[in-house]
Protein backbone atom coordinates (compact mmCIF):
# COMPACT_ATOMS: atom_id res chain seq x y z
CA UNK A 1 0.00 0.00 0.00
CA UNK A 2 1.40 3.35 -1.02
CA UNK A 3 1.84 5.72 1.88
CA UNK A 4 0.09 9.05 1.32
CA UNK A 5 2.17 12.04 2.48
CA UNK A 6 0.54 14.20 5.12
CA UNK A 7 -1.17 17.33 3.92
CA UNK A 8 0.77 20.54 4.44
CA UNK A 9 -0.10 22.55 7.51
CA UNK A 10 -2.89 24.99 6.82
CA UNK A 11 -1.48 28.39 5.97
CA UNK A 12 -3.14 31.59 4.88
CA UNK A 13 -1.15 33.57 2.37
CA UNK A 14 -2.01 36.25 -0.14
CA UNK A 15 -0.91 35.34 -3.65
CA UNK A 16 -1.43 36.58 -7.20
CA UNK A 17 -4.89 36.61 -8.79
CA UNK A 18 -6.17 33.44 -10.44
CA UNK A 19 -5.03 33.56 -14.07
CA UNK A 20 -7.85 31.28 -15.24
CA UNK A 21 -10.80 32.71 -13.35
CA UNK A 22 -9.95 36.27 -12.34
CA UNK A 23 -7.38 38.20 -14.36
CA UNK A 24 -5.39 36.79 -17.31
CA UNK A 25 -1.63 36.74 -16.86
CA UNK A 26 -0.98 39.54 -19.36
CA UNK A 27 -3.03 41.89 -17.17
CA UNK A 28 -2.96 42.78 -13.51
CA UNK A 29 -0.38 44.30 -11.20
CA UNK A 30 3.16 44.99 -12.42
CA UNK A 31 4.68 43.34 -9.34
CA UNK A 32 6.78 40.18 -9.58
CA UNK A 33 4.41 37.38 -10.67
CA UNK A 34 1.54 39.81 -9.88
CA UNK A 35 2.13 39.11 -6.19
CA UNK A 36 0.85 41.56 -3.57
CA UNK A 37 2.96 44.53 -2.55
CA UNK A 38 4.68 44.25 0.80
CA UNK A 39 2.63 47.14 2.17
CA UNK A 40 -0.53 45.16 1.37
CA UNK A 41 0.44 42.18 3.54
CA UNK A 42 2.50 43.87 6.24
CA UNK A 43 5.06 41.10 6.64
CA UNK A 44 6.45 38.43 4.31
CA UNK A 45 8.50 35.27 4.49
CA UNK A 46 10.24 36.38 1.30
CA UNK A 47 10.37 39.86 -0.22
CA UNK A 48 11.28 40.44 -3.86
CA UNK A 49 13.26 43.67 -4.08
CA UNK A 50 14.28 45.59 -7.19
CA UNK A 51 17.58 47.48 -7.35
CA UNK A 52 17.68 49.37 -10.70
CA UNK A 53 21.33 50.39 -10.51
CA UNK A 54 24.03 49.85 -13.16
CA UNK A 55 26.66 52.55 -12.62
CA UNK A 56 29.22 49.85 -11.80
CA UNK A 57 29.16 48.25 -15.25
CA UNK A 58 32.35 48.03 -17.32
CA UNK A 59 30.99 47.24 -20.78
CA UNK A 60 27.34 47.52 -21.89
CA UNK A 61 25.06 49.51 -19.54
CA UNK A 62 21.32 48.96 -19.17
CA UNK A 63 20.85 46.61 -16.19
CA UNK A 64 19.08 49.46 -14.37
CA UNK A 65 16.06 48.37 -16.40
CA UNK A 66 16.46 44.74 -15.30
CA UNK A 67 13.94 44.67 -12.42
CA UNK A 68 11.22 46.09 -14.65
CA UNK A 69 11.96 43.53 -17.38
CA UNK A 70 12.08 40.56 -15.00
CA UNK A 71 8.80 41.56 -13.41
CA UNK A 72 7.24 41.78 -16.88
CA UNK A 73 8.62 38.33 -17.74
CA UNK A 74 7.29 36.90 -14.48
CA UNK A 75 3.64 37.38 -15.46
CA UNK A 76 3.78 34.00 -17.20
CA UNK A 77 4.69 32.13 -14.00
CA UNK A 78 2.20 29.59 -12.62
CA UNK A 79 1.90 28.55 -8.96
CA UNK A 80 3.18 24.93 -9.03
CA UNK A 81 6.91 24.26 -9.41
CA UNK A 82 7.20 20.87 -11.14
CA UNK A 83 10.91 20.36 -10.47
CA UNK A 84 10.64 20.80 -6.69
CA UNK A 85 6.97 19.86 -6.25
CA UNK A 86 5.99 22.93 -4.28
CA UNK A 87 3.77 25.99 -4.64
CA UNK A 88 6.06 28.76 -3.34
CA UNK A 89 3.53 31.49 -2.73
CA UNK A 90 0.98 29.10 -1.22
CA UNK A 91 3.65 27.81 1.17
CA UNK A 92 5.32 31.13 1.97
CA UNK A 93 4.01 34.66 2.02
CA UNK A 94 5.88 36.27 -0.85
CA UNK A 95 5.50 39.97 -1.59
CA UNK A 96 7.03 42.57 -3.87
CA UNK A 97 8.88 45.26 -1.92
CA UNK A 98 9.26 47.61 -4.88
CA UNK A 99 12.53 49.26 -5.94
CA UNK A 100 15.39 50.95 -4.11
CA UNK A 101 15.85 54.50 -5.36
CA UNK A 102 19.65 54.48 -5.56
CA UNK A 103 21.39 57.42 -7.26
CA UNK A 104 23.08 56.62 -10.58
CA UNK A 105 25.69 59.36 -10.07
CA UNK A 106 27.60 58.27 -6.96
CA UNK A 107 28.45 54.58 -6.45
CA UNK A 108 29.38 55.01 -2.80
CA UNK A 109 26.15 56.79 -1.98
CA UNK A 110 24.14 54.23 -3.96
CA UNK A 111 25.74 51.33 -2.08
CA UNK A 112 24.92 52.97 1.24
CA UNK A 113 21.31 53.49 0.12
CA UNK A 114 20.96 49.85 -1.00
CA UNK A 115 22.43 48.51 2.25
CA UNK A 116 20.16 50.73 4.34
CA UNK A 117 17.11 49.64 2.34
CA UNK A 118 17.97 45.93 2.67
CA UNK A 119 18.65 46.23 6.41
CA UNK A 120 15.31 47.98 6.84
CA UNK A 121 13.52 45.37 4.76
CA UNK A 122 14.64 42.61 7.12
CA UNK A 123 12.27 44.20 9.63
CA UNK A 124 9.36 43.14 7.41
CA UNK A 125 10.71 40.03 5.65
CA UNK A 126 12.65 36.96 6.70
CA UNK A 127 14.50 36.62 3.38
CA UNK A 128 15.14 38.80 0.35
CA UNK A 129 15.49 37.93 -3.32
CA UNK A 130 16.84 40.90 -5.24
CA UNK A 131 16.43 41.71 -8.92
CA UNK A 132 19.33 43.76 -10.30
CA UNK A 133 20.84 45.90 -11.46
CA UNK A 134 24.50 45.13 -11.99
CA UNK A 135 26.56 42.88 -9.73
CA UNK A 136 27.89 45.79 -7.66
CA UNK A 137 24.68 45.53 -5.64
CA UNK A 138 25.71 42.15 -4.20
CA UNK A 139 28.11 43.88 -1.78
CA UNK A 140 25.54 45.97 0.14
CA UNK A 141 23.09 43.06 0.04
CA UNK A 142 25.71 40.78 1.61
CA UNK A 143 26.44 43.41 4.25
CA UNK A 144 22.76 43.41 5.18
CA UNK A 145 22.60 39.59 5.13
CA UNK A 146 25.70 39.41 7.33
CA UNK A 147 24.05 41.68 9.88
CA UNK A 148 21.25 39.11 10.12
CA UNK A 149 23.11 35.81 9.80
CA UNK A 150 26.82 36.41 10.28
CA UNK A 151 29.24 35.10 7.61
CA UNK A 152 27.38 33.20 4.90
CA UNK A 153 28.46 30.64 2.34
CA UNK A 154 28.22 32.03 -1.19
CA UNK A 155 27.21 30.06 -4.27
CA UNK A 156 27.98 32.43 -7.10
CA UNK A 157 26.82 31.63 -10.66
CA UNK A 158 28.68 33.79 -13.18
CA UNK A 159 30.89 33.80 -16.25
CA UNK A 160 33.32 35.97 -14.28
CA UNK A 161 34.98 35.66 -10.89
CA UNK A 162 34.03 39.17 -9.72
CA UNK A 163 36.96 39.09 -7.29
CA UNK A 164 39.19 41.58 -9.07
CA UNK A 165 40.79 44.16 -6.82
CA UNK A 166 39.70 47.10 -8.97
CA UNK A 167 38.60 48.17 -12.44
CA UNK A 168 40.15 51.40 -13.72
CA UNK A 169 41.15 52.13 -10.14
CA UNK A 170 37.58 51.81 -8.82
CA UNK A 171 37.38 49.29 -5.99
CA UNK A 172 33.61 48.90 -5.77
CA UNK A 173 32.13 48.01 -9.15
CA UNK A 174 30.50 44.95 -10.70
CA UNK A 175 33.78 43.07 -11.07
CA UNK A 176 34.86 43.43 -7.42
CA UNK A 177 31.97 42.71 -5.00
CA UNK A 178 33.15 39.33 -3.76
CA UNK A 179 36.71 40.44 -3.08
CA UNK A 180 35.36 43.28 -0.97
CA UNK A 181 32.91 40.89 0.73
CA UNK A 182 35.73 38.44 1.50
CA UNK A 183 37.94 41.23 2.85
CA UNK A 184 35.13 42.49 5.09
CA UNK A 185 34.47 39.03 6.54
CA UNK A 186 30.95 38.88 5.14
CA UNK A 187 31.53 35.43 3.64
CA UNK A 188 32.40 32.01 4.97
CA UNK A 189 34.87 31.97 2.09
CA UNK A 190 36.16 28.42 2.56
CA UNK A 191 32.59 27.20 2.10
CA UNK A 192 31.92 29.38 -0.97
CA UNK A 193 32.20 28.67 -4.69
CA UNK A 194 31.91 30.17 -8.15
CA UNK A 195 30.01 28.20 -10.81
CA UNK A 196 30.07 28.71 -14.58
CA UNK A 197 33.38 30.57 -14.85
CA UNK A 198 34.68 30.61 -18.41
CA UNK A 199 35.65 34.12 -19.46
CA UNK A 200 39.00 35.32 -20.59
CA UNK A 201 40.93 37.02 -17.79
CA UNK A 202 43.53 39.77 -17.75
CA UNK A 203 46.03 37.19 -16.47
CA UNK A 204 46.38 33.79 -14.81
CA UNK A 205 47.09 35.68 -11.59
CA UNK A 206 43.36 36.42 -11.27
CA UNK A 207 42.65 32.73 -10.75
CA UNK A 208 45.54 32.41 -8.31
CA UNK A 209 44.36 35.42 -6.31
CA UNK A 210 40.82 34.08 -6.22
CA UNK A 211 41.99 30.71 -4.91
CA UNK A 212 44.14 32.42 -2.28
CA UNK A 213 41.05 34.29 -1.07
CA UNK A 214 39.56 30.85 -0.37
CA UNK A 215 37.00 30.35 -3.13
CA UNK A 216 36.47 27.10 -5.03
CA UNK A 217 35.61 27.20 -8.74
CA UNK A 218 33.48 24.97 -10.96
CA UNK A 219 33.92 26.01 -14.58
CA UNK A 220 31.49 25.54 -17.42
CA UNK A 221 33.86 22.93 -18.82
CA UNK A 222 33.74 21.06 -15.50
CA UNK A 223 29.96 20.83 -15.83
CA UNK A 224 30.19 19.78 -19.49
CA UNK A 225 32.82 17.10 -18.88
CA UNK A 226 31.76 15.71 -15.50
CA UNK A 227 28.06 16.39 -15.39
CA UNK A 228 25.52 18.19 -13.27
CA UNK A 229 25.43 15.61 -10.47
CA UNK A 230 29.17 15.95 -9.87
CA UNK A 231 28.84 19.75 -9.73
CA UNK A 232 25.98 19.45 -7.24
CA UNK A 233 27.95 17.02 -5.08
CA UNK A 234 30.93 19.39 -5.00
CA UNK A 235 28.75 22.33 -4.05
CA UNK A 236 26.87 20.45 -1.34
CA UNK A 237 30.15 19.24 0.14
CA UNK A 238 31.57 22.74 -0.04
CA UNK A 239 28.63 24.52 1.58
CA UNK A 240 27.77 21.90 4.19
CA UNK A 241 25.15 23.08 6.66
CA UNK A 242 26.05 26.78 6.47
CA UNK A 243 23.50 29.46 5.69
CA UNK A 244 23.95 30.16 1.99
CA UNK A 245 23.47 33.19 -0.23
CA UNK A 246 22.91 32.45 -3.94
CA UNK A 247 24.02 35.09 -6.44
CA UNK A 248 23.10 34.59 -10.10
CA UNK A 249 24.64 36.79 -12.76
CA UNK A 250 22.49 36.05 -15.80
CA UNK A 251 25.64 35.96 -17.97
CA UNK A 252 26.40 32.55 -16.45
CA UNK A 253 24.01 31.41 -19.17
CA UNK A 254 25.21 31.12 -22.74
CA UNK A 255 24.26 34.17 -24.85
CA UNK A 256 21.93 31.88 -26.80
CA UNK A 257 19.93 31.52 -23.58
CA UNK A 258 20.48 35.05 -22.25
CA UNK A 259 21.52 37.62 -24.87
CA UNK A 260 20.25 40.57 -22.83
CA UNK A 261 23.21 41.21 -20.57
CA UNK A 262 26.13 43.59 -20.32
CA UNK A 263 29.12 41.22 -20.65
CA UNK A 264 28.02 38.16 -22.66
CA UNK A 265 30.47 35.26 -22.84
CA UNK A 266 30.05 32.36 -25.31
CA UNK A 267 30.19 28.82 -23.97
CA UNK A 268 27.92 29.22 -20.96
CA UNK A 269 25.47 26.99 -19.16
CA UNK A 270 22.03 26.37 -20.58
CA UNK A 271 19.05 27.51 -18.58
CA UNK A 272 18.14 23.88 -17.91
CA UNK A 273 21.64 23.05 -16.62
CA UNK A 274 21.51 25.95 -14.19
CA UNK A 275 18.04 24.97 -13.03
CA UNK A 276 19.10 21.38 -12.42
CA UNK A 277 22.05 22.53 -10.31
CA UNK A 278 19.72 24.73 -8.27
CA UNK A 279 17.27 21.85 -7.80
CA UNK A 280 20.12 19.75 -6.44
CA UNK A 281 20.75 22.41 -3.77
CA UNK A 282 17.11 22.81 -2.80
CA UNK A 283 17.42 21.56 0.77
CA UNK A 284 20.24 23.95 1.67
CA UNK A 285 19.51 26.85 4.02
CA UNK A 286 19.14 29.58 1.40
CA UNK A 287 18.84 32.81 3.37
CA UNK A 288 18.98 35.25 0.45
CA UNK A 289 19.65 35.57 -3.25
CA UNK A 290 19.98 37.90 -6.18
CA UNK A 291 19.49 37.68 -9.96
CA UNK A 292 21.46 40.43 -11.67
CA UNK A 293 22.82 41.87 -14.93
CA UNK A 294 19.64 41.58 -17.01
CA UNK A 295 19.92 44.36 -19.60
CA UNK A 296 16.71 44.29 -21.67
CA UNK A 297 17.93 46.64 -24.40
CA UNK A 298 20.03 43.74 -25.74
CA UNK A 299 17.31 41.11 -25.25
CA UNK A 300 15.16 39.50 -27.91
CA UNK A 301 11.58 38.30 -27.38
CA UNK A 302 12.13 38.46 -23.59
CA UNK A 303 14.50 35.46 -23.69
CA UNK A 304 16.70 36.81 -20.91
CA UNK A 305 13.88 38.32 -18.86
CA UNK A 306 11.93 35.05 -18.98
CA UNK A 307 15.00 33.08 -17.93
CA UNK A 308 15.64 35.46 -15.03
CA UNK A 309 12.00 35.33 -13.93
CA UNK A 310 12.07 31.54 -14.04
CA UNK A 311 15.29 31.39 -12.03
CA UNK A 312 13.77 33.71 -9.43
CA UNK A 313 10.83 31.32 -9.21
CA UNK A 314 13.31 28.45 -8.76
CA UNK A 315 14.93 30.33 -5.87
CA UNK A 316 11.52 30.88 -4.29
CA UNK A 317 10.77 27.17 -4.65
CA UNK A 318 14.11 26.34 -2.98
CA UNK A 319 13.18 28.58 -0.05
CA UNK A 320 9.67 27.08 0.15
CA UNK A 321 10.52 23.41 -0.16
CA UNK A 322 11.88 22.83 3.39
CA UNK A 323 8.51 24.10 4.67
CA UNK A 324 6.63 21.25 2.94
CA UNK A 325 6.28 18.34 5.42
CA UNK A 326 6.99 15.59 2.87
CA UNK A 327 9.90 17.32 1.11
Amino acid sequence: MTEVPPAPEARTTVGPPDALLAIPRFAGAATFARLPRLDEVGRADVAVLGVPFDSGTSYRPGARFGPEAVRAGSKLLRPFHIGLEVEPWNTLQVADAGDVGATPYDIGEAIATIEQAARGLYGSAERIITLGGDHTIALPLLRAAHAQHGPVALVHFDAHLDTWDNLFGARTVHGTPFRRAAEEGLLDVHHSAHVGIRSTNPSAQDLIDDKELGFATITTLDVARRGIDEAVDRLRSRVGDRPVYVSIDIDVLDPANAPGTGTPEPGGLTTRELQMILFGLADLDVIGADVVEVAPAYDHAQITALAAAGLTFDLLAMMARPNVPWS
